[in-house]
């Protein structure tokens, strides 16, 4: 007896948040299997959907951007500048947009049974990676095709871009998972974040074209997007070891000055603070999670 009252007592419902998630790895694994299963419980293609939905939005902004609006005139091998960047937009997008709603989704679990929470957001993006991988290897034949010839520095900054987007979306979807239990308004805030997330960042056209237009610190402010960095470090990545000698020359083929030593440190730490800020709240008002829902 003496023994158990020197256990310090806990509040309930509530965990080490991250750490929890981290330690109970095999319960990781069957969340994602149990994620990927259900979403493709019915369905003819399966996992082939990885494949057709991102080509089908690489046709349309193609067409549209590449074509119609003539961006791929001023931009050799347009077609791989633009797929790098859906890429790395598409890989967040589902991260955070499923972080969000996990809590929501999984409400009859966390009802009751306990287990870490901190799980389901985890688990999502383990799933955006998992539907992430096809999108690389059609980007690597893709890069084949038309002469990729990367450098150690290109293999880094693929990673580099991937990790600021893993962390990003793990963090933001935590903050907004939280919210989505209060508040569920935040997933109409999600939706609307996701849908100008593309148009933020430089998807469809160069940062060049933001650095002549618009003022100096707007373009700071541009780059401050962990996004942005992530996209470009992509594009370093996939698409800039594709460019001919002459086409380095063009103003649209410049690196973002600095984008190593600089940006992609500030892009690092931000996502690190996402992450870190989402956990904090997480673990704070976990507690109160199978009351609200």
């Amino acid at each position: 007896m003496n023994d158990l009252k020197s256990v310090p007592l806990k509040a309930p419902g509530r965990g080490r948040g991250i750490l929890d998630a981290v330690k109970n790895r095999y319960l990781l694994r069957l969340l994602v299997d149990k994620e990927i299963q259900v979403r493709y419980r019915g369905s003819v293609l399966g996992i082939l959907w990885s494949y057709i939905k991102p080509g089908v939005q690489f046709l349309v902004f193609y067409i549209a951007m590449g074509m119609f609006l003539g961006l791929e005139r001023g931009m050799h091998n347009y077609a791989v500048y633009l797929f790098s960047g859906m890429i790395a937009i598409n890989f967040f997008s589902e991260g955070f947009g499923n972080g969000a709603r996990a809590m929501v989704v999984n409400s009859a679990l966390i009802r009751k049974i306990y287990l870490p929470r901190e799980l389901f957001s985890l688990s999502t993006v383990w799933v955006a990676l998992v539907h992430f991988v096809p999108q690389i290897a059609v980007m690597l034949l893709a890069c084949f095709l038309v002469g990729w010839s990367p450098t150690f520095l290109a293999f880094g900054s693929i990673l580099a871009g991937m990790l600021i987007v893993m962390m990003l979306s793990y963090g933001l979807g935590l903050i907004f998972g939280v919210a989505n239990v209060f508040f569920r308004d935040s997933e109409n805030i999600v939706d609307m974040l996701l849908m100008v997330a593309t148009w933020f960042s430089p998807v469809l056209y160069s940062w060049t074209m933001v650095r002549d237009t618009l003022y100096p610190w707007v373009f700071n402010v541009f780059m401050l997007n962990p996004l942005t960095v992530a996209v470009e470090l992509f594009h370093y990545g996939f698409w800039h070891p594709t460019l001919r000698p002459e086409d380095l020359a063009l103003s649209a083929s410049q690196v973002v000055p600095h984008l190593f030593s600089f940006w992609t440190p500030i892009a690092l730490g931000i996502s690190l603070l996402t992450v870190l800020i989402g956990d904090l709240l997480f673990r704070k008002f976990e507690g109160n999670f199978a009351q609200e829902l």
